[in-house]
């Protein structure tokens, strides 16, 4: 019998900052969507690794960050004030609702401001200092961060994570058959609507630096636009079926389910719908049977570390 976990990338604005035109529609229904989320997580008993950007934890910033190595180019959209002012900036009030929630959510580590840790232009220094402020700032609120989802799944600077006491990160999801292809999008489109192959299960491994990686498996609104409005009304929902039949084969084997999404993917009541389907299915599944529905952090403290990191950790 295996485990499902879901997984949050929680950023408001600072997910699109960096974008030259950010997609106003969903820095727009990004809170709408968390707390739409954290209310249907709730209704079934659902607890989720929410990965949530540094910042929101704060109540008031001055916009510069002169500390921080990326300052100023870097937080030039950051308007400063307090959450009072710029709820798209500051969500000290979102952080709270998951920290204080029936459901036994863990709140991870997704950066301080959303720097890509993989990209070869963020430095060492960079991303001690996303990572200290994140620490900081969860701390005022009493939360310790021991997972880490990499902004935009750009993996980097491990050596930072493990030096500063983290024990996860979901790493990238496996390479599936269209993944090889010339033309990924038109494989992709295909497996959804012909093949219908199921994500893959992953199992969580211990790197170098001593860190569980627990990759993900399906990312929940991966298949949008044109292709999903073509394929609903014929075959169905493309991804309630992979979810679900994810699900269904952490049923019979060992190994992860790891299912992950935005709150700001919550656009539509179609998308709210897709997100319900889903988490019915799971949790009639966990009812039934001794199916595990865990964090991050649950999931990396039951992996055994080799005898040189058990100090460390």
């Amino acid at each position: 019998m295996g485990t499902v976990v879901l997984s949050i990338d929680a950023e408001l604005a600072w997910g699109f900052h960096d974008r030259p035109d950010p997609p106003r529609e969903r820095i727009a229904a990004a809170r709408p969507g968390w707390s739409r989320l954290l209310s249907i997580l709730e209704e079934f008993s659902i607890p989720a690794t929410w990965a949530i950007v540094g910042h929101l934890f704060l109540e008031e910033c001055d916009g510069t960050h002169a500390e921080h190595p990326g300052s100023p180019d870097w937080f030039a959209r950051d308007p400063g004030g307090s959450a009072g002012e710029h709820d798209d900036w500051f969500g000290p009030d979102l952080v709270r609702a998951v920290r204080d929630a029936d459901v036994d959510h863990e709140i991870a580590c997704h950066g301080f401001s959303h720097v890509e840790f993989g990209n070869r232009e963020t430095s060492r220094e960079t991303a001690v200092a996303e990572v200290e402020a994140s620490i900081e700032a969860a701390a005022s609120m009493g939360v310790e961060l021991r997972s880490f989802v990499f902004p935009r799944n750009r993996v980097g600077h491990r050596d930072v994570l493990a030096a500063y006491g983290f024990r996860s990160y979901r790493g990238v999801r496996p390479d599936q058959w269209f993944d090889a292809v010339p033309m990924r999008r038109t494989g992709k489109l295909l497996d959804a609507a012909v093949v219908r192959s199921a994500p893959p299960l992953v199992s969580p491994t211990v790197d170098e630096y001593g860190l569980v990686n627990l990759p993900a498996s399906l990312d929940l609104f991966g298949f949008e636009g044109i292709a999903r409005s073509l394929l609903e009304p014929t075959v169905g929902d493309p991804v309630v079926r992979q979810a679900k039949a994810g699900i269904d084969r952490a049923l019979e084997s060992e190994g992860v389910c790891h299912l992950w999404l935005h709150p700001n993917n919550l656009l539509a009541e179609r998308d709210s719908d897709r997100l319900r389907t889903v988490l019915s299915h799971l949790a009639a599944r966990r009812e039934r049977s001794s199916l595990a529905v865990e964090t991050m952090r649950t999931v990396s403290e039951r992996v055994d570390l080799p005898d040189a990191y058990r100090a460390v950790q």
